[in-house]
């Protein structure tokens, strides 16, 4: 009847309809559903800026440990910029960002 081969389905796809049926079973109220997707959306963008966040500081560390302080203040400026971009978007809390952002730059500077 079907010649064509079934068309594959995303890993993402398959997530969404997986908490839509988690929604679906745990909540009642239609405004508590939205909340639950919602709550998923931003747990999921959060992570992902995190973990920008992180691997830009382990750039840093990385730097710093190989000695190159020329490339270690290139990355500082680049994991600075992403610090400050999660904060605004209410990631991290200021303070926080501000502790980052002082440790990462005394370990720079702290170079020969």
């Amino acid at each position: 009847m079907f010649t064509e081969a079934p068309v594959s389905v995303s890993v993402t796809t398959t997530h969404y309809y997986k908490s839509e049926m988690e929604v679906y079973q745990l909540a009642n109220i239609k405004s508590a559903k939205k909340r639950i997707v919602v709550a998923e959306t931003r747990a999921a963008r959060n992570k992902a800026i995190r973990s920008k966040v992180k691997t830009a500081c382990k750039k840093v560390d990385a730097a710093v440990t190989a000695g190159d302080k020329a490339a270690a203040q290139v990355v500082l400026n680049a994991a600075i910029s992403e610090i400050e971009k999660a904060t605004s978007k209410g990631v991290y809390h200021q303070n926080t960002a501000s502790r980052k952002v002082s440790r990462l730059s005394k370990a720079v500077n702290a170079m020969a």
